[in-house]
């Protein structure tokens, strides 16, 4: 089983900029390495459900964002560190959030509309909190 853990999240104040860092060892489920894993990044606030952030595959050159992130964040990946990041520009308070590492073998499952729970793995979450 491929594991990961989140690391960066902590307290910025408004347009402030964090880094988050998801940091991958050992295989997924499917036996695939960590350069065949498609990443994403979730985040889930109090109160509100869990919402896809981004997600980048295999390659690192296919990404997707959701649109309250959309020009503000960057995901992107480092196969040799197996380590995802998540570059967090002009963030707000509505960005506030436990945000969440996870990979899959397949693209599909990672950017599924609602989320798809049972994905290879997740990590345990990184705290961002964005004072107003």
């Amino acid at each position: 089983q491929v594991q990961l853990v989140e690391s960066g999240g902590g307290l910025v104040q408004t347009g402030g900029s964090l880094k988050l860092s998801c940091a991958a060892s050992g295989s997924s489920a499917s036996g695939s390495s960590f350069s065949d894993l498609n990443m994403a990044w979730f985040r889930q606030a109090p109160g509100k459900d869990r919402e896809f952030v981004a997600a980048v595959d295999w390659s690192g050159y296919g990404t997707r964002y959701a649109d309250s992130v959309q020009g503000r964040f960057t995901i992107f990946r480092n196969n040799a560190k197996r380590t995802l990041y998540l570059q967090m520009n002009s963030l707000q308070p509505e960005d506030s959030a436990m945000f969440y590492c996870a990979a899959d073998s397949n693209w599909g499952r990672i950017v599924a509309d609602p989320i798809y729970n049972a994905l290879d793995a997740w990590g345990q979450g990184t705290l961002v909190t964005v004072s107003s």
